[in-house]
């Protein structure tokens, strides 16, 4: 008997969801601050039926796929692109993972999109984020669900990601079953919380650009100022998610299905404008999963943990090749070299 747990931390909610031998018996959703105030409460759930064969934990950024007892402080840095003492972005976040680390659990970290080898070289440079880990964890998802409606193999599957979290938009392109391409929620369209990609000239008047501030300046921001612009609000941002899945098109051209996952693809009439603007593209699906608690994010990654660890997900791994990600998140760095990135994250040069 395999059991496995994946975890999902996101802006508004950290998710759970458990498999026995590929099936689901653990599915639970918490508000963000709730499940950081109380990391002993999580850890009891996590081990209510003893420990786990393997979790797939909370792994921001990414990390090639290690095990989080044998994580350096340098690796967590890298993962969650903080220094020690960093208070933005998901407050607790990174402690919260070390408890985890700290706990019996046989925890791993699992990879980013820029740690994988399916991604061109040239799609990596100067980039960051083209995906954190539980953006991987979604696709994985789509994947499997993808693969069982259409009753084939993960070679078969090519498709746009949508991920419309609470804070921010982002999108992974598919093709044949693999992640070739990815803008992630710093670097992509403007998002529900945060502003996404930020105009050069936006960033050099800042003066400076702290962590939380990358999770500001987005729809609710705009609705803050103007609440009765909601119209207006509305349309930029349907316009650049819509632009991301025209742009991540070009790296997937087999793609003919968009999957849409993630918080604001509930709100009122989004999905139905996005399948409006997108019809060309193909068919636009919403990506539910399995569960009915977690969202995507923690549910791939619990696929990704059965797979590991030899469940039946184990193709779905290895097509995507999971276990031979490698590299940092500043490998391809040229706007800023790799060592003036370290020197801000509080870590020495290499």
């Amino acid at each position: 008997m395999t059991r496995v747990v994946g975890i999902d931390p996101g802006t508004v909610s950290i998710d759970v969801c458990g498999l026995v031998d590929g099936r689901l018996y653990l599915d639970r959703s918490w508000p963000t601050a709730e499940a950081v105030a109380d990391a002993g409460g999580l850890l009891n759930l996590l081990m209510a039926d003893g420990i786990p064969d393997l979790v797939a934990g909370p792994s921001g950024y990414g990390l090639p796929l290690v095990r989080a007892t044998q994580a350096s402080d340098e690796q967590l840095r890298l993962a969650f692109l903080a220094p020690s003492g960093e208070t933005g972005g998901i407050g607790g976040l990174r402690s919260l993972a070390q408890q985890l680390a700290a706990s019996p659990l046989p925890m791993v970290y699992t990879p980013g999109v820029i740690h994988l080898d399916t991604v061109p070289e040239h799609r990596k440079l100067n980039r960051v984020d083209l995906g954190t880990a539980d953006k991987l964890c979604a696709a994985a998802l789509g994947i499997h669900m993808q693969c069982q409606r259409l009753q084939c193999s993960p070679e078969k599957v090519s498709f746009i990601l949508l991920e419309l979290g609470g804070g921010f938009a982002a999108g992974l392109a598919v093709e044949q079953g693999q992640v070739v391409d990815g803008v992630g929620g710093t670097s992509g369209p403007m998002g529900w919380r945060a502003a996404g990609a930020l105009d050069g000239e936006v960033a050099f008047l800042a003066g400076s650009i702290s962590k939380a501030m990358l999770f500001q300046g987005g729809v609710l921001t705009f609705l803050e100022r103007q609440p009765d612009q909601r119209a207006v609000a509305l349309v930029g941002y349907i316009e650049g998610v819509v632009k991301l899945v025209r742009q991540l098109r070009c790296s997937a051209p087999s793609a003919n299905e968009v999957l849409v996952s993630g918080r604001i693809a509930e709100e009122p009439g989004i999905l139905a404008r996005l399948a409006s603007e997108l019809g060309d593209v193909g068919t636009l699906r919403p990506l539910v999963g399995f569960a009915r608690a977690a969202k995507q994010g923690a549910q791939g990654a619990a696929l990704l943990a059965d797979g590991l660890s030899g469940g039946r997900h184990a193709g779905l791994v290895d097509r995507l090749r999971v276990r031979e990600a490698k590299g940092t998140v500043l490998d391809h760095l040229l706007f800023i070299s790799p060592a003036a990135a370290r020197r801000r994250l509080g870590i020495p040069a290499q």
